[in-house]
């Protein structure tokens, strides 16, 4: 069963503040729904029409299980949290295998 990942890009972080309130709670319903984060605001080379801010992956072990927890309530209230915090391009990718 091919693995699942949430992948986010952030664009601009205009409130570190929410930012780092959306972090505590997104935490702990990552784990509730077994992801695994994979990197969290390391180094970033961009390219093209990329832009070199934070960017995240967390992995699960299927794409229904990353949708899952994106639908958890744990994570919805993590976005509420987060609001308008920052701009970002959230994607849920199936792995290849």
């Amino acid at each position: 069963m091919p693995k699942g990942y949430w992948v986010s890009a952030y664009r601009t972080i205009s409130d570190p503040e929410k930012l780092a309130a959306y972090n505590k709670l997104a935490r702990l319903a990552v784990e509730a729904g077994g992801g695994r984060v994979l990197a969290r605001g390391g180094r970033v080379v961009a390219h093209d029409a990329g832009i070199a801010e934070r960017t995240v992956l967390v992995e699960f072990d299927s794409f229904e299980q990353a949708v899952a927890a994106h639908e958890s309530a744990a994570y919805q209230e993590a976005l509420v949290a987060l609001s308008d915090g920052v701009e970002r391009d959230f994607r849920i990718i199936e792995g290849i295998d």
